[in-house]
């Protein structure tokens, strides 16, 4: 049961943290960034290993192109910066330095999406994970909290490609326990027969408190993360088909377009499924000026526009 007074977790510091301990047991681990390693928390591997710590300011085209040759020569190079600027301004580097080919390169952008806040506009990412699942060779995820942020940059060291992973700058409740062993599959977070509601990272928690709003209405829902985006995983279907109603919700603090919600579509066209998809989250427009609990309402992606939504369609929607 989520509650208000659970502990709020950095999943920065997870990443940071995490850095430190796996630089420690393999050498071959480099961290880049661009000016902005206290907002990563990538600052905390450049104390430990001073030597391994590439700052390149801000010139993250300049950033990108380094870490590929760094892998080409064995090296294991994690990049970040803001999710605006580490695919916005860098796309073509991504694309053809290094999953054109193949090269080992971890992209770990923070600040995604518009709990960045009172930043705006310019700063949010709302474009960020259409871009990257667009690409080939590319491996999209976005971790829910800080356990699975530690345990999926273990996993961007144990497997071989290129992979895209983005962190909120909010600080988010744990979800799941140190046990947790982060995976490609999607799993069921809360159960339910009703309706289905598939979210991911700073979503969802809102999507799980949305799911306790709804059965205080007698409507059962089964809450379904999928913190891999590309490649994605068809278990879901089988996930889905155990509920009664065929309505089905993605909630993501993304765009609409492109993102958790165009993935979800692609899979369930492909499959010929006569299912209800919602897409909920922002509704093809920039993001502006305020704070992440005033964005994420204005946008409809809190728990209460979740509820709300999934009534309304609930209601309106004949099957």
């Amino acid at each position: 049961m989520v509650t208000a007074l659970m502990e709020l977790k950095s999943l920065r510091k997870a990443y940071g943290e995490t850095l430190v301990e796996l630089g420690s047991e393999n050498k071959n681990i480099v961290v880049l960034d661009a000016d902005v390693s206290s907002s990563t928390q990538t600052k905390m591997f450049a104390q430990k290993f001073p030597n391994r710590f590439f700052n390149s300011g801000i010139a993250e085209q300049d950033m990108i192109t380094t870490a590929a040759g760094l892998a080409s020569q064995g090296k294991i190079p994690f990049v970040s910066t803001f999710a605006m600027f580490a695919t916005g301004r860098t796309y073509d580097q991504i694309r053809n330095s290094i999953c054109y080919s193949k090269f080992n390169v971890k992209i770990v952008a923070t600040h995604g999406g518009v709990t960045v806040g009172e930043d705006g506009a310019s700063h949010q990412a709302l474009e960020d994970i259409a871009l990257m699942r667009n690409l080939p060779n590319m491996t999209v995820i976005v971790p829910a909290d800080y356990n699975e942020c530690r345990q999926a940059i273990k996993y961007a060291v144990e497997n071989e490609r290129p992979m895209y992973i983005r962190i909120p700058r909010i600080n988010l409740p744990d979800i799941f326990d140190n046990s947790y062993k982060f995976t490609l599959t999607a799993k069921v977070v809360e159960k339910g027969d009703d309706i289905s509601i598939i979210s991911n990272g700073d979503t969802l928690i809102e999507s799980i408190k949305a799911g306790q709003m709804l059965k205080q209405k007698g409507i059962s829902a089964q809450i379904i993360h999928c913190p891999v985006v590309k490649p994605i995983d068809k278990n879901i279907l089988k996930l889905i088909s155990n509920c009664k109603n065929k309505m089905l919700f993605t909630v993501e603090n993304h765009s609409i377009v492109g993102g958790l919600g165009s993935a979800i579509s692609e899979l369930i066209t492909d499959e010929g499924l006569g299912l209800k998809l919602v897409r909920i989250g922002v509704n093809d427009q920039f993001g502006q000026s305020g704070t992440a609990e005033e964005l994420l309402d204005y946008y409809g992606i809190s728990a209460i526009k979740i509820s709300e939504k999934v009534i309304y369609e609930m209601k309106t929607t004949i099957l």
